[in-house]
């Protein structure tokens, strides 16, 4: 039988580039379906987005020859400090956590990169791979599966076919509900801003969690004076402060990000975001395989969405590529049992993490304030612990695929 490609991809957000770039190196062939037109990806407007990528994120992207091409503008991180308190007030109990990197031996814990520049050399690594086909402004419409492969019509009337069909089309994926896969989750009542700002004084590489009652802040530094803000609070009170002018929305900011670095000035756009949790009931179904969020979509409290979705691409590529090996076909559903086996105990354990955390520490229950300000102090004093928590925020924890070691 004729296949267009061995591999279909739905979505050509992050995820989905750097999955065909890896399964491309892997000698597979792949097709790409972007709903967004190259060009509406190629701007150098700087948007506030940037992502923390740990250590065993950053091997990838190495590895898939990715990281060559954004080194330049990524910001490593050499210090995390996570405190407890209130706007304005600051930390309210001296127990608070440092992970300094030196504690490990493998360098940075992670990096910092905006989003122009990993979106624009995913895109430009794609083009230069034979093995790879985009389709950018094209969505589909329907997916037929078959014992034999997968067939997809696009709103162009155009079909493709394929071995297997992978979806990293996002939370909201048509590729899983086409297929009936369900998704078990909830809204956590709280909405993220997302910005990015210029300070005075140098950040010198430190990434600050200051968790407040409403949600938590994050404090991600960038290259130069610059850092990047995601920023928790319930629904009203986000959508009350995006609707303020700049200098307003400034205003509102800082008291709770504090005068640590000098005065603080927007840079680039702002925007929102909805907080929830939703995880997919499965990851594979008849020659389907789900990436990304859409398998998991979880809280951004340790910034670990990114992340999951690269360790999901790291063991797929891995399990069909032995496949492909052995001779087995690689959409066989023994196949992709051997992926959902690997990435769904840890996707559970990290949503369920980030879960229980993001409910210990949004509130202002005097009692539960207590009880994690100790434990941020007890993990704090005792070295081996916080080794152990380092590692975990570089990634290094776990079955790493062949790509992320």
């Amino acid at each position: 039988m004729e296949f267009d490609s061995d591999i279909l991809i739905v979505g050509g957000g992050l995820n989905g580039p750097a999955l065909a770039l890896a399964l491309a190196q892997s000698g597979l062939t792949v097709t790409v379906i972007d709903a967004l037109p190259r060009a509406a990806q190629d701007s150098d407007d700087f948007d506030g987005r940037a992502y923390a990528l740990a250590l065993a994120s950053k091997r990838l992207l190495k590895n898939i020859g990715i990281w060559g091409r954004v080194a330049a503008n990524s910001q490593p991180m050499l210090e995390i400090k996570v405190s407890d308190g209130r706007a304005g007030e600051g930390p309210l109990s001296p127990f608070f956590l440092h992970f300094d990197h030196a504690e490990i031996e493998e360098g940075p814990m992670g990096y910092m990169l905006e989003d122009r520049y990993l979106r624009r050399a995913l895109a430009d690594a794609m083009a230069e791979e034979a093995r790879i086909t985009l389709l950018d402004g094209e969505t589909v419409t329907a997916q037929d599966i078959d014992s034999g492969g997968v067939t997809l019509t696009l709103a162009s009337g155009n079909t493709l076919r394929g071995r297997l069909l992978v979806g990293c089309d996002g939370r909201r994926s048509g590729t899983a509900e086409r297929a009936g896969i369900t998704r078990t989750g909830w809204d956590y009542g709280q909405t993220a801003l997302v910005c990015a700002i210029e300070h005075d004084l140098p950040h010198h590489g430190i990434a600050h969690q200051f968790f407040m009652p409403p949600g938590p802040l994050a404090i991600l530094p960038l290259p130069g004076n610059r850092c990047s803000i995601v920023w928790s609070e319930s629904h009203e009170n986000a959508a009350a402060f995006q609707a303020l002018s700049d200098q307003d929305y400034l205003q509102v900011l800082r008291p709770r990000f504090g005068d640590f670095l000098g005065d603080i000035r927007l840079a680039g756009k702002r925007f929102t975001y909805p907080l929830g949790l939703t995880v997919a009931d499965s990851f594979v179904a008849e020659r389907l395989a789900l990436v990304g969020d859409a398998a998991h979509g979880m809280h951004p409290i340790a910034g670990q969405g990114l992340n999951a979705g690269l360790r999901d691409i790291g063991a797929l590529t891995q399990v069909l590529s032995d496949a492909k090996r052995r001779g087995e076909d690689i959409a066989a559903e023994p196949v992709l049992d051997r992926y959902q086996e690997w990435r769904r105990f840890d996707t559970a354990t990290l949503a369920l993490t980030t879960d229980l955390t993001n409910r210990l520490f949004s509130n202002d229950n005097p009692l539960l304030r207590a009880a994690r300000d100790l434990g941020m102090g007890v993990i704090n004093a005792m070295p081996g612990l916080r080794r152990n928590f380092i590692r975990e925020a570089a990634g290094l924890t776990g079955d790493l695929p062949e790509l992320m070691r």
